[in-house]
């Protein structure tokens, strides 16, 4: 496997952080491997080869090809299961009793393989039904990753993953495919709606939204640029929408305007 020198490593950590906000600082190894046999596999000898490669690609995918390879993230059903929890019991009902609201506007930024976006869906449709009530119920899950959308959009996981989940959902949600998969519902996937974006470039808002999850994204970003996002996302919510990061994050280092509720949960203040 081809090895990185620090020049080359210097060059591409500097470009990623510049243009997508992801700090590869202490991921050389990462680099390494998940580019090694690639970059081999095409016929360079180098990085700095590839990547001048990779910048001068007109199409873009080989861009997106190495997006695709340095930012996927690891993630599953039900992560940070007192997230959904609040949700439930809190966001959806604050919707339904406070605002009346029958536009759910929901956003899962930094969705990578659809897990979260349709765990958020299972849960809303689930109230829905409870309570019967008819919403436009749409989750918009976006990400950099071309590699992680088309993932979730076929929504095909591996049994064992999905087999985690309450069984009233197995049976109510997902079609076996064979012993090793099963596919999400046709209902499910299409109460999802996934879109490439880049949380650093500016993103028009027509109507705020009532929750914004992003979680275990800004670990990986500087103070000033999670200080940007997260005013973003600020600007991007309606008043008294909340903001769910990572439970291994946290708001305490940048200024910021949101209510601290409880580790992980923010909310925008809501008009008094």
């Amino acid at each position: 496997m081809t090895s990185i020198t620090d020049a080359e490593f210097r060059e591409i950590v500097s470009y990623i952080n510049d243009n997508y906000g992801v700090n590869l600082e202490k991921k050389r190894f990462l680099i390494e491997g998940r580019l090694g046999h690639h970059l081999a596999s095409l016929g360079f000898d180098s990085y700095h080869e590839y990547f001048e490669h990779v910048k001068n690609d007109a199409t873009g995918r080989e861009l997106a090809n190495l997006l695709n390879r340095l930012t996927t993230r690891h993630t599953f059903f039900m992560r940070e299961e007192k997230h959904f929890e609040f949700y439930r019991s809190h966001t959806l009902p604050w919707i339904a009793d406070e605002l009346g609201d029958t536009d759910l506007r929901v956003w899962s930024a930094g969705c990578s393989s659809g897990q979260e976006p349709y765990t958020l869906s299972m849960v809303t449709l689930g109230y829905l039904k409870e309570r019967n009530l008819r919403w436009d119920s749409v989750i918009l899950a976006t990400d950099i990753s071309e590699g992680a959308l088309a993932y979730g959009s076929e929504g095909v996981y591996p049994a064992e993953e999905v087999e985690t989940l309450p069984t009233a959902w197995r049976n109510e949600w997902f079609e076996r495919i064979d012993d090793e998969s099963l596919r999400v519902s046709r209902k499910l996937r299409a109460n999802v709606a996934f879109k490439k974006a880049n949380l650093l470039e500016p993103f028009e808002v027509r109507n705020p939204f009532h929750l914004i999850m992003c979680r275990n994204v800004m670990i990986y970003f500087d103070n000033d640029t999670k200080s940007r996002l997260v005013s973003k996302f600020y600007d991007a919510l309606t008043p008294g929408g909340y903001l769910f990061i990572g439970h291994s994050e946290s708001l305490s280092s940048i200024k910021n305007d949101f209510d601290y509720i409880k580790p992980s949960i923010y909310r925008k203040p809501p008009v008094r």
